[in-house]
């Protein structure tokens, strides 16, 4: 899909065929149009630029949660989406160990790769969004919770032992990045219904969920059986491949805390 928005110098990318536009307010502030009584959530985007990567050719541009201060990051493909459906679109919250290193404690970096496979293919944004790691409890407690899943605990009771919510995410921010956009009806790409639901209460239809499950490892089949279990994530784990790291007892089975 083509991006769309108001740019750093002003100028707006064409809107992907919903006939919604975003405005620059006068101090370069974006509003979007959206006539549905919610009060937009105050985010501000930068100059749009080129990003090549080992996915392909994309389109890139920042956003900064003018609330919070958190500054996400929208991935889009240059081309629009195919046969005339919405454009694919997914909120991938921050995982360092999982997106940067590689980690088989979850399925983020994963999906991360997957994702942008998909919306190469077939048009869309990836709103890769910061501030979010650890389904938002940042990365020292994701590490504490980390310990205790080590010690027996699934994801959620970890960070119910550690006093934390079991998901303290916020997409306000991210809906109205979407909004801004031009992206008002989506197909999501995720496992996860929390999100079908967050992004309909801030005003941006969800048409389709599209799935993003990727094999399950030995390292964090405890932790995708635990999302399915008790939050409702919709997983088959019907596929599975053998992990890099041995693991002998369901015990050491690793979970982790995000889709």
């Amino acid at each position: 899909m083509t991006a769309s928005g108001a740019s750093g110098n002003g100028h707006h990318l064409p809107d992907p065929g919903n006939g919604h536009h975003a405005t620059a307010s006068a101090n370069g502030h974006h509003q979007a149009e959206s006539g549905n009584g919610r009060v937009p959530h105050p985010v501000s985007g930068g100059p749009i630029v080129q990003l090549p990567t080992a996915f392909g050719d994309f389109i890139a541009q920042a956003w900064i949660d003018l609330v919070t201060g958190a500054e996400h990051l929208a991935v889009s493909s240059p081309n629009p989406p195919k046969d005339g459906k919405a454009p694919l679109v997914r909120l991938h919250s921050e995982c360092l160990t999982g997106d940067v290193f590689g980690s088989y404690r979850c399925d983020c970096g994963e999906q991360l790769a997957y994702a942008l496979e998909m919306i190469r293919q077939e048009g869309g944004t990836l709103l890769y969004l910061r501030g979010q790691e650890g389904r938002g409890i940042g990365l020292a407690n994701k590490i504490k919770a980390y310990a205790l899943q080590e010690a027996g605990f699934d994801t959620v009771e970890a960070n119910e032992q550690l006093g934390l919510p079991v998901d303290a995410r916020c997409y306000k921010a991210a809906a109205q990045v979407l909004a801004e956009m031009g992206l008002h009806e989506v197909r999501l790409l995720s496992n996860n219904p929390d999100k079908q639901n967050r992004l309909a209460n801030a005003g941006v239809k969800v048409v389709e969920m599209v799935p993003t499950e990727v094999p399950s490892r030995d390292q964090n089949i405890r932790y995708l059986q635990t999302k399915k279990d008790r939050m409702e994530h919709r997983l088959v784990l019907d596929s599975h491949v053998g992990g890099a790291v041995p693991v002998t007892t369901p015990d050491t089975s690793f979970g982790h805390e995000q889709d």
